[in-house]
């Protein structure tokens, strides 16, 4: 956490940073340090001691103390780059760790230290003689970083809710939580970066950094453009070498570290691979799964199975409908901003199995999103029937398809086929729709905000790139749903333990191996229910080959089960309870919950979209339920539910690292 000074007046700040700081404790259980530098800065941070435990406290000075560093994450060529920059800049280390490499990179290479940084972070560097920020977020956002900024100064810190305490009365004009922030978790089922639910706080950007200082206030940059660029024509058996062979490199990188190290393992071929690999490395690797108490929705038995097939340790938790209701609360709370994502629930319990064993794991997120793996992905493919045809055509058709009555056999198949790709895609999750849905749902919306208006960019970026549908719908998701909801899930349920999650498919040289596979070895159309394929070629020789065309399971959870029985009067107690009321007509959820219950539709994934909103109120902005965090927290909320609300956009606002 940090905190600039616009009038040289930081000591002001030391004692509220200091206690807004614990908010964070569980992101760095190890260590705490908090530091007043000159009248301009106050560095606070809370450690979690992965590698060099005992040298590389921070806030880390460097070069005659005119640098200060705070960090999160891990650089894990940080040992490559320690000696680049003591044979060529004759640099000199203090410490074994890898926080110096940043800020020894940035004093002899300036911004350029970015481009050769691999690892996941968040961090900023207070240059005492210059008087001036720097910051920057990782290429794929692993590691998040929240600003604030008024009159007075910039805050910085890892998670929103250790900047809340400085929110209130520090912007002009009316604050509360943002309309169109609130409509697009209501339709991607998250806040889609850099916005957040609440006005006055930030997200930098993947792959965003920024200067500030005192006269000039912020600057923001994008400093990598993470693009596709298929080949014409590979050779792909070395293609295939060459993702094994990146992918081999990625886990061996990954592995570095001063603590126990484990992986997650669940039924598919990401975690799979993972485990695989970095079982060359450490044959005594343990892994952990999660299943739950219902039939159909457990993965254990199968990664027990692979376990064995693998020669490692794997610990099953299972986890039932009680626990859920009790635990929710708690990870909403770390969370910030709401997700609902119900595959986030067996990770928070996966996370806390594995941290009484581990501090670090490695995981398989962002396989899908770099390699093709959604099914969704071979839409394009099965659409082409119909969006090769003239415009003409397609309009008629698509009048046809409105003709179709609802629920009758191909009216989907015209409707989807008839819509332009940015129309119909804005990622993997479309909870309630434009129109009819929305305006039910949220009765004060003016209809001016679409999500569209969020994947509208991205799409015009993937048309001058020439990219073909498919792969635009990676694009769109690599900036967006991996961000704003895959990663989100997975630094907050893991470091909920103090557990650090590594992921090393989402690395730099993987991506430069991934981003030009060509469409028809991604999705081949000859062999229809398959993605990632050229990921699967290249794992045969690791993977067992009961796995490797395993299709895609992800982390099902029995939400349409739960809501339906031991959770249906639950969800009606959060809905009256939560004080949303004045935001979203609850008799309308209510009476897709109870329709649900009756097995008249599947409304799960809308009821839960919603009840995740309704907690998140009750905790941050009411303050009406207790999460279990003990001192923690302090609701957000200074005034009644009605004046949180503001028809304004997100302020030119920030925040980083812990």
């Amino acid at each position: 956490m940090a905190y600039f000074s616009s009038d040289g007046c930081a000591g002001a700040r030391v004692d509220p940073i200091a206690e807004s700081l614990q908010r964070l404790h569980h992101r760095g259980p190890d260590d705490t340090g908090v530091v007043l530098i000159d009248g301009d800065a106050v560095f606070g941070h809370k450690r979690l001691a992965v590698i060099d435990p005992a040298g590389s406290q921070e806030p880390l000075y460097y070069r005659d103390d005119r640098y200060v560093l705070t960090f999160n994450g891990e650089i894990y060529n940080y040992l490559e780059l320690r000696e680049e920059l003591r044979r060529d800049c004759g640099a000199e280390f203090r410490t074994d760790g890898d926080a110096e490499v940043i800020v020894a990179g940035y004093h002899y290479w300036g911004e350029t230290v970015l481009d050769r940084l691999r690892g996941m972070f968040a961090f900023v560097i207070w240059d005492r003689q210059a008087r001036q920020a720097f910051g920057a977020r990782d290429q794929f956002g692993i590691k998040p970083m929240y600003l604030l900024e008024d009159r007075d100064g910039l805050y910085l810190a890892s998670e929103k809710k250790a900047l809340l305490p400085f929110l209130a009365g520090t912007l002009a004009g009316p604050q509360g939580i943002d309309p169109a922030s609130l409509k697009y978790f209501m339709t991607y089922q998250y806040v889609p970066e850099p916005r957040t639910l609440d006005v006055g706080v930030e997200r930098l950007a993947a792959a965003e950094c920024f200067t500030w200082t005192p006269a000039q206030g912020m600057r923001r940059r994008r400093y990598l453009r993470t693009r596709f660029a298929p080949m014409a024509e590979p050779a792909p058996q070395r293609l295939y070498e060459q993702i094994a062979e990146t992918l081999r490199d990625s886990v061996r990188m990954h592995l570095r570290s001063d603590v126990p190290v484990g992986a997650f393992l669940s039924s598919g071929i990401d975690s799979t691979a993972i485990v695989a690999l970095a079982r060359e490395v450490h044959p005594d690797l343990k892994t952990f799964t999660v299943g739950f108490d219902i039939a159909g929705y457990s993965e254990t038995e199968v990664a027990r199975e692979s376990a064995e097939l693998l020669g490692v340790r794997s610990t099953a938790t299972t986890v039932t409908a009680e626990e859920v209701m009790a635990a929710l609360p708690r990870i909403v709370w770390h969370l910030d901003d709401p997700v609902a994502d119900p595959s986030l629930v067996p990770l928070y319990f996966l996370a806390r199995t594995a941290a009484r064993d581990v501090t670090v794991v490695l995981s398989g997120e962002g396989a899908d999103e770099l390699f093709g793996g959604y099914t969704i992905y071979r839409e394009p493919l099965s659409l082409r029937p119909l969006t090769s045809l003239p415009d003409p055509v397609q309009r008629g058709l698509r009048a046809v398809s409105r003709a179709i009555p609802e629920g009758v056999k191909g009216r989907g198949f015209l409707e989807r086929g008839t819509k332009p790709l940015r129309e119909r895609f804005n990622g993997n999750a479309r909870i309630f729709t434009d129109g009819g849905e929305l305006a039910r749902l949220l009765p004060g919306d003016d209809g001016a905000a679409r999500f569209t208006d969020v994947t509208a960019p991205l799409y015009e970026q993937a048309a001058a790139a020439g990219l073909d549908d498919s792969t635009a719908m990676q694009f769109v998701d690599l900036h967006t749903w991996l961000p704003g909801d895959i990663l989100t899930k997975a630094d907050r349920m893991s470091m909920a333990h103090s557990l650090e999650l590594r992921v090393p498919f989402l690395d730099r040289e993987v991506f430069e191996v991934a981003r030009r596979i060509p469409l028809e070895l991604k999705l081949p159309r000859h062999s229809p229910g398959v993605t990632k394929h050229a990921l699967r070629q290249a794992l045969r020789r690791i993977v067992p080959p009961t796995i490797v065309d395993r299709p895609k399971m992800g982390f099902p959870t029995p939400t349409r089960v739960w809501l339906a029985g031991p959770m249906y009067h639950w969800a009606r107690h959060v809905l009256h309870t939560s004080g949303a009321g004045a935001l979203i007509d609850l008799s309308y959820v209510d009476g897709l919950l109870q329709a649900h219950r009756a097995g008249e539709a599947d409304h799960s994934r809308k009821v839960w979209t919603v009840l995740t909103f309704c907690l998140w109120h009750a905790v941050f902005v009411t303050g009406t339920l207790d999460p279990g965090v003990g001192g923690q927290l302090a609701p957000a909320g200074t005034g009644p539910v009605e004046s949180r609300m503001t028809s304004s956009g997100v302020s030119s606002t920030w925040s980083a690292s812990s």
